[in-house]
């Protein structure tokens, strides 16, 4: 075997045996590119430690089956485009035509190269190029259709598999691109799904079923992410938990309309595929111009919490990835909605400075003629008659107090009753010669306009200029539906999701330290296109903590939670009308980026000294909760939910013990932890802020004052009693790791 260590490239020589073995994370990926042939991904699945040439070409061989009494004369070889000439017959990844032409291409490998992504390099084996984490980048060309492609296949030191596809017209006159999507192939024994349903204040509400013949097709046609979106479509062993079952998840990395989706076809074969769902003339290509696809995003794991992982560990290995401890944050909106009364606001802050709160966030209201919302939104100058001193005597008293400032913005949204709507009825989005129906009195400015671009970018600017704007919570509270441009009503929405983007990229390139917030009615904009570019996403208009327990479950399945907006709610849920202690409030948002939208100065003396309780608990946890491993238990009863974060390390953890009901026996059982060290002691704390709830019933062993010491082996292999807790309470457990000589001998296992 001979060593290219540390070469930028390895050229590859496609026209004979080619294959390229990538492994990084426990997880490998075996492509075969072999007679300049598209790429076929043989595995993608769990690490094939020293595979060398000979194998890799038995498991090539392997991968073709017998030939079928009625199917085609060649062996079927399936690529990552879905071509139809290699026997395919499930939903293509190229579609498009030339007048009618060149639409099923023959694309034939032209060139082929690795570029490692880390310090191991790859090494070569006659047709076998076996690397660490790397990208293999591939281009391939039929010229009679006039048509090139370049792939990416990118496998990252997490384990994740990244992938997109650029398509480029060679030749003259046009192509129409109708979807450029890649499919990742499944094993037969992935034979169940689950992905996410959901609306406003619902978001992200798994749901499962079985894999057949057929395509389960998961659409979103609405502009924007949408709370009911796939998210991560994942498919897996029948019955996989987050502990156990291996998985292969897909998620599309767009925030304008997309596709994802699983098939299974007669024949056996089973993909998931992903693309941007693109409307009728979106793209069309004329000579030497290009298309590219959304990046897409493979996870396999040993269950979600694996799966899950791999995601959490790529993000925070970007070089963008918010870095600072996360500012625990206000936002106004509950408190005090579209009343803003400079000595309320002010009260407000000084409530929250109090508290241990480090960025003050001043909602929808403050510009135009925004009073309530009829009106205003397109507007992005401060309004007179609300601050006719502007907004310096607030952001002067909350930077003063020692916390920075934030600001609402919708951009890309318009109101007709607005100055800019009135000046130019031509920049809002339409079908041509009518606008779509209004959502919240609302419609959508075309930002693929230069014009509109330009104005709302120049407007948010003399805002940063004027003002110490740390932080903009980035609103979008509207479908795009029929979103066409002036003046023939052309669709535009692949158009206002780039600009949308540019824009944000811009703003950050021009500040350097503002964090921009993704919201959309709440978590209907969450998606890792969206977070190229944002430092956080809003989880949900809905943050009644019963409801939150469960969004914030299943969104940590694509995102960390220092990236997950979680904000302790009123005692009356705005949206739901549930009550709720503090207790269980604050016990659920700490776990993510915590925030307050609560009326600080309606809360009573004992109120406040409790929520800087918490505000305090979450300060000392941050580190942990936001750079740790997510553990999340497998229910063995509905009524308890356990989950927690074990740091990289594994020194340390926290854990909740929520009740989410009363169970159906008592006691309810012991539970085992997972994501520790075996080897290790832990001292086991009861940390919880406040007074014990309502109803608590400790077993003998739960932890008071100093805690117990248990070795890792005996909390994960053996279990402890859980306590008895009333609904909507919650314990929280801290874990040490201990020298062996603290073990006290009335609580050593027989491990």
């Amino acid at each position: 075997m001979t060593a290219v260590t540390l070469e930028p490239t390895t050229v590859l020589d496609p026209t004979g045996p080619c294959r390229v073995h990538l492994s990084a994370g426990d997880v490998s990926l075996l492509v075969d590119l072999s007679e300049t042939l598209l790429p076929s991904v043989v595995h993608w699945g769990a690490a094939l430690p020293g595979l060398d040439a000979a194998e890799a070409a038995e498991l090539v061989e392997a991968a073709v089956a017998h030939r079928t009494a009625n199917g085609q004369d060649l062996p079927m070889r399936p690529d990552v485009l879905g071509s139809q000439h290699t026997g395919w017959s499930g939903r293509p990844g190229l579609v498009g035509d030339r007048n009618g032409a060149a639409w099923t291409p023959f694309l034939r490998v032209t060139q082929a190269h690795v570029e490692p992504l880390d310090a191991q390099g790859v090494d070569t084996e006659g047709a076998l190029v076996n690397g660490g984490a790397a990208r293999l980048l591939v281009a391939a060309e039929d010229a009679g259709a006039g048509l090139r492609v370049t792939i990416e296949l990118e496998l990252t030191p997490s384990g994740l598999l990244r992938a997109r596809a650029k398509l480029t017209n060679t030749a003259a006159g046009s192509y129409r691109v109708q979807e450029l999507g890649l499919l990742l192939p499944l094993p037969t024994h992935a034979k169940e799904i689950l992905d996410f349903a959901g609306h406003w204040g619902k978001e992200r509400t798994p749901q499962r079923r079985e894999l057949t013949v057929g395509t389960h097709l998961r659409e979103g046609r609405k502009g924007r992410t949408g709370a009911d979106a796939a998210y991560v479509l994942t498919v897996g062993e029948p019955g996989f938990g987050f502990a156990d079952g291996e998985v292969w998840g897909l998620h599309t990395g767009f925030s304008g309309n997309h596709r994802t989706w699983a098939e299974r076809l007669y024949d056996g074969q089973q993909v998931l595929g992903g693309s941007e769902l693109l409307l009728p003339g979106e793209v069309t290509l004329e000579q030497d111009e290009s298309y590219s696809s959304p990046w897409l995003y493979g996870v396999h794991g040993r269950g979600l919490d694996e799966q899950a992982g791999r995601f959490h560990d790529w993000l925070r290995a970007r070089p963008q990835h918010p870095a600072r401890p996360r500012p625990v944050t206000l936002n106004v909106w509950e408190a005090v909605y579209f009343d803003h009364r400079l000595e309320k606001l002010t009260a407000l802050a000084d409530r929250a400075a109090a508290a241990g709160v480090e960025r003050y966030v001043l909602d929808d209201g403050w510009f135009g003629a925004r009073r309530d919302d009829n009106a205003g939104l397109g507007d992005w100058v401060v309004s007179p008659e609300v601050w006719p001193d502007g907004l310096s005597p607030l952001i002067d008293h909350v930077n003063g107090l020692g916390m920075e400032f934030g600001l609402w913005f919708e951009p890309e949204m318009v109101n007709p009753d607005s100055d800019v709507a009135r000046a130019h009825p031509e920049w809002i989005m339409g079908p041509g010669g009518r606008l779509p129906t209004e959502s919240r009195r609302q419609q959508v400015l075309n930002l693929g306009i230069p014009e509109t671009y330009e104005h709302v970018r120049d407007q948010m600017v003399a805002l940063l200029e004027e003002y110490p704007i740390a932080y903009i919570k980035w609103d979008h509270n509207r479908d795009l539906l029929e979103a066409g441009t002036h003046p023939d009503g052309r669709p535009g929405v692949h158009a206002q999701t780039l600009a949308t983007y540019r824009l944000m990229a811009e703003l950050k390139e021009r500040f350097p330290d503002l964090e921009i917030e993704s919201c959309s009615s709440g978590g209907a904009r969450v998606d890792l296109g969206v977070l190229e570019h944002t430092d956080r996403v809003w989880t949900s208009d809905d943050i009644d903590p019963f409801e939150r327990q469960q969004m914030h479950r299943w969104t940590q399945q694509l995102i960390p939670a220092e990236m997950m907006g979680a904000h302790i709610a009123s005692g009356a849920s705005h949206t739901t009308g549930r009550m709720h202690t503090l207790h269980f409030r604050a016990g659920t948002a700490v776990w993510g980026h915590l925030g307050i939208e609560w009326d600080l100065t309606q809360a009573t003396e004992q109120e406040t000294a409790e929520l800087a309780e918490w505000v305090a608990f979450h300060k000392d946890h941050r580190r942990l909760l936001h750079t740790g491993h997510l553990v999340r238990l497998d229910a063995f009863d509905p009524a308890l939910q356990i989950h927690g974060v074990v740091s990289v390390d594994r020194t340390e953890a926290l854990f909740a013990v929520v009740a989410a009901a009363l169970p159906d026996v008592e006691p309810v059982g012991r539970f085992r932890l997972r994501g520790l060290d075996p080897e290790r002691r832990y001292r086991v704390r009861d940390v919880t802020p406040g007074a014990e709830p309502h109803g608590f019933r400790r077993p003998p062993w739960w932890p008071a004052d100093e805690g117990v010491v248990v070795s890792g082996r005996a909390l994960q292999t053996v279990g402890v009693h859980a306590p008895w807790l009333a609904p909507d309470t919650l314990r929280i457990l801290r874990l040490e790791a201990q020298d062996t000589d603290q073990f006290p001998a009335q609580l050593t296992p027989q491990d």
